[in-house]
């Protein structure tokens, strides 16, 4: 089984190469951005040529959720043009798009966990270009399947565990936000649900839902972190109203997984134990 991945030195890239080992039956190949540009159809066909995947990964994303207000031609470039051209040439080389979308696509009003079919309404640009990659997608071909996740940290590349950790190394106190309320997800256990997907052979394509187990607010996240870490900081909960960003986040994005756990029998684990489990 040969699988490309694109966007191979963040977050989510480093995390498959980190499990890559565990899948003896999978040929994974990682392309950064200065080999495989999703921007450049050029790039993308030769990849493809190269080495024909049966599987498509698309772990290339913009990702700045603040800088994008005032970006979007760089975040549409890369999260709806780059989503097309994937597609396309995914579509011609008969070849299965993973593609990782966000739990941005919603706004955040619910206050129970969304599902596959609930209506989409991004507040910002990021969760507009995000959304509108799928659609170009799925307007395209049918053998993809789109992941939807929330709160992704890791070891790896830049993320509110890190940046946490940083602060409280610069800072005897840190105020969080405590009135956002969704579910951290671990990219390590998000790279092994994606080579279940590819080992499972499914032909159930279509939007899934996935993220570790649980609910909390980014307050409840740092003071676990600190936790875990054996860091000693003072942490202040506040409201958003205190911490205003140029992009609005959702106050509710928890995730229903029961599509995904049906279909692929993956076994997720709850957000403190996923945290508990890794390296920090």
């Amino acid at each position: 089984m040969v699988v490309l991945v694109t966007g191979a030195n963040g977050q989510l890239g480093q995390a498959l190469q980190f499990v890559a080992g565990d899948y003896p039956e999978i040929k994974f190949y990682f392309y950064g951005s200065a080999d495989l540009d999703i921007t450049r159809t050029e790039t993308i066909k030769a990849a493809f040529d190269e080495i024909k995947p049966d599987f498509c990964v698309n772990a290339a994303a913009y990702t700045a959720v603040d800088k994008a207000e005032n970006e979007r031609e760089n975040a549409y470039l890369v999260n709806v043009s780059g989503a097309k051209n994937l597609a396309e040439i995914c579509r011609e080389f008969s070849t299965v798009l993973i593609h990782i979308s966000t739990d941005f696509v919603f706004d955040g009003d619910k206050h129970l966990p969304y599902t596959e079919d609930d209506a989409t309404n991004p507040q910002g640009i990021y969760g507009n270009t995000k959304l509108e990659g799928e659609n170009e997608i799925r307007k395209i071909f049918k053998n993809y399947f789109i992941v939807r996740t929330s709160w992704v940290y890791s070891q790896f590349g830049n993320n509110f565990m890190k940046t946490m950790l940083r602060l409280a190394r610069e800072r005897n106190s840190l105020n969080v936000v405590n009135d956002q309320i969704g579910t951290p997800t671990h990219a390590i256990d998000l790279a092994k649900a994606i080579a279940t997907i590819v080992l499972s052979k499914s032909h159930n394509f279509g939007i899934y839902n996935f993220s570790n187990e649980g609910s909390i607010s980014w307050y409840d996240f740092a003071r676990k972190i600190f936790d875990v870490s054996k860091v000693t900081v003072e942490v202040k909960a506040i409201p958003t109203s205190e911490f205003p960003t140029p992009a609005r986040r959702p106050k509710y994005s928890v995730l229903d997984k029961s599509k995904i756990k049906l279909e692929f029998g993956i076994e997720i684990s709850s957000w403190d134990k996923a945290l508990e489990k890794y390296t920090l």
